[in-house]
């Protein structure tokens, strides 16, 4: 294990992490940015409102596999190594994205379509229930010490590419299709171009290696492994603290990125792939500050930059909602996600090592697998149903804006009772070392 210390060996594990993340997290994303086309196709409905709100029930009703899946995929990277994790939740992935690619429609076998949706989404949020907590770990375990942020945001810019590169599909298609062609069949081509997951990240990820830092903390153990109600015993502090962190990210995730090209189009009336290509921009910008928040953290610490970009995002969410919805527009709307998607990536950088340093390295993939996914479940993946409902029920286009203040109150609060792990200093070269 000797060259996973070498920069280009560190290189090489964050490549296979974010490469392998960004193409689990693709098709989710598009099954988001499609949501209206396969609420008719698979939840048939005379009113239109309850067709899309049954399509995002099924995005939301997948969330309840994500604990389980954390759970389970967290405790056995824990116990089994990263690597181990991390192929099996490949193998997970690619099943489910079968199953949404070819499934027969509501008009083929009437109840059975429906049905094999929920179990697709099942099967995927199970296995992407133990991604977030697996590639963190890794890729804060892998990092040197005085880059941890740094390379914890690496696992938030695999989401982002995901969502560039969902939207960028979806964008092709909804462009080059007319609406009965993408009815027909094509919206089934973004999910069959995702099948790419199973072959290319196993063969990514098989050239990982397991970090040291998770090799020296197995040897070091002593006793059995802890049970899940010993983690949750022993470290519940943590593990609420790090729901409250997780908690503004998955909102905003899901409110600002995910749904919005649907809200844009159902709500605000903007060309679907008018609104992709802006939210293509927007992300692309996001993925640029995100690493670079992460750097900031190294320097400043986690809590202060957390803190920052967490109540410019509160500062900044409801006039801008207010703006775009008083004059709808293409030009309005890439304003709106430049500005809300730059301040989210300065969240994002710090999140996950923030949420990594909770927790001790023996029971780091459980803890966090914990903590994220039951936020997740609670406040994220609900979240599109809400704000779609919100919208309805207030009759105002600035519904979504409250569900992500509320969020972002709660992490606020999760920063504040966050423990801040000290901050490394960059080793001295060798030849600037004082020697004996």
């Amino acid at each position: 294990m000797q060259a996973s210390n070498t920069g280009v060996s560190r290189t090489r594990q964050v490549v296979a992490a974010v490469i392998g993340n960004a193409l689990e997290w693709y098709d989710f994303i598009v099954y988001g940015f499609l949501a209206s086309i396969i609420a008719r196709q698979f939840f048939p409905s005379d009113d239109e409102y309850a067709s899309l709100l049954m399509a995002l029930a099924t995005f939301g009703v997948g969330f309840f596999m994500r604990p389980v899946g954390g759970i389970l995929l967290g405790m056995y990277s824990d116990r089994k190594g990263r690597k181990a994790a991390m192929q099996l939740i490949i193998r997970l992935m690619t099943v489910s994205i079968a199953l949404i690619a070819f499934a027969p429609n509501y008009a083929a076998i009437g109840m059975g379509a429906p049905l094999l949706i929920v179990v697709a989404r099942m099967l995927q949020w199970f296995a992407t229930g133990g991604e977030y907590a697996s590639a963190t770990a890794f890729l804060v375990e892998s990092a040197p010490a005085h880059r941890k942020g740094l390379y914890g945001s690496w696992q938030l810019v695999g989401q982002c590419l995901a969502v560039f590169g969902g939207a960028a599909m979806v964008a092709l298609v909804t462009h080059f299709f007319s609406p009965e062609t993408l009815d027909l069949w094509g919206w089934r081509l973004p999910f069959i171009f995702g099948l790419l997951i199973g072959p290319v990240g196993l063969w990514i990820r098989r050239h990982m290696e397991d970090p040291e830092e998770f090799i020296e903390a197995r040897k070091n153990a002593t006793g059995p492994a802890p049970s899940l109600m010993q983690v949750i015993r022993e470290h519940r502090r943590s593990i609420l603290v790090s729901m409250g962190l997780a908690c503004g990210a998955t909102v905003s995730f899901y409110v600002v990125l995910v749904n919005m090209p649907t809200f844009a189009h159902k709500s605000l009336g903007l060309p679907l792939d008018q609104v992709l290509m802006v939210q293509m921009f927007a992300v692309a910008l996001m993925t640029v500050v995100i690493p670079l928040s992460g750097l900031l953290s190294d320097r400043l610490g986690r809590r202060p930059v957390l803190m920052a970009f967490t109540l410019a995002f509160f500062v900044m969410v409801y006039p801008l909602y207010v703006w775009v919805a008083a004059a709808p527009s293409i030009e309005r709307l890439l304003v709106m996600q430049v500005m809300l998607c730059m301040v989210i990536g300065g969240f994002f950088g710090p999140a996950p090592t923030a949420l990594a340093e909770q927790f001790p390295i023996e029971v780091r993939s459980t803890g966090v697998s914990v903590a994220y996914n039951v936020a997740v479940m609670v406040f994220g993946g609900f979240a599109p149903l809400i704000v779609t409902w919100l919208t309805k029920v207030l009759g105002t286009p600035v519904a979504p804006s409250f569900y992500v203040l509320f969020a972002c109150v709660l992490t606020l609060l999760g920063t504040y009772c966050m423990h801040e792990a000290p901050r490394a200093k960059k080793p001295l070269p060798f030849s600037k070392e004082v020697k004996p």
